[in-house]
């Protein structure tokens, strides 16, 4: 169930996290409203998931993956280049992430 909880925490995050970017530096209500509440959620969530689920193991995955998402979704959706070094940078976060799964955080 930590799983199913720490995927809730990732959505909520990169939900809010893209709702920032339309918020336009909170000038605009919505986005702005979408943000905070998808933080308090993500957080909440984070929180339960840590009632099973290792600390190390249960942030790795949250920071690794909602980067990684993020970053896609600039890509494919807000006009954001792809870049060697971008590739480059999703791919070290995803390998920390499954290291730290494999024993490092176990």
């Amino acid at each position: 169930m930590g799983y199913v909880l720490l995927a809730g925490a990732i959505a909520a995050e990169v939900g809010a996290t893209t709702a920032m970017k339309y918020s336009e530096g909170f000038s605009r209500l919505w986005p702005s409203l979408v943000t905070i509440a998808g933080y308090i959620v993500a957080f909440a969530l984070l929180a339960q998931t840590l009632k099973t689920v290792q600390i190390g193991t249960a942030y790795a995955i949250w920071a690794g993956t909602g980067t990684a998402v993020i970053a896609a979704i600039g890509m494919l959706f807000l006009g954001e280049g792809l870049t060697l070094a971008k590739v480059g940078g999703i791919v070290l976060v995803i390998g920390g992430v499954v290291l730290l799964n494999l024993g490092g955080a176990h």
